[in-house]
């Protein structure tokens, strides 16, 4: 991820990533791995609506009494 996506995102994670004395290649696998579990923590809240919308297909009351 070039830095001018950080900047972009505005997240103070990255800015804290970037604020740490580290070399190169150790600052990429922290960025990488942020992304990675930034992907990963959308995809289970993008599963959990699907869940939820496939749930109140199921759990409408029903109109007979």
């Amino acid at each position: 991820m070039s830095k001018t996506l950080g900047i972009k995102i505005g997240s103070t994670i990255y800015d804290r990533i970037n604020a740490v004395r580290m070399t190169e290649a150790e600052r990429q696998v922290a960025i990488n791995t942020m992304r990675d579990a930034e992907l990963i923590v959308d995809a289970m809240v993008w599963i959990g609506k699907k869940f939820e919308k496939l749930g109140t297909l199921f759990l409408n009351p029903s109109l007979k009494p």
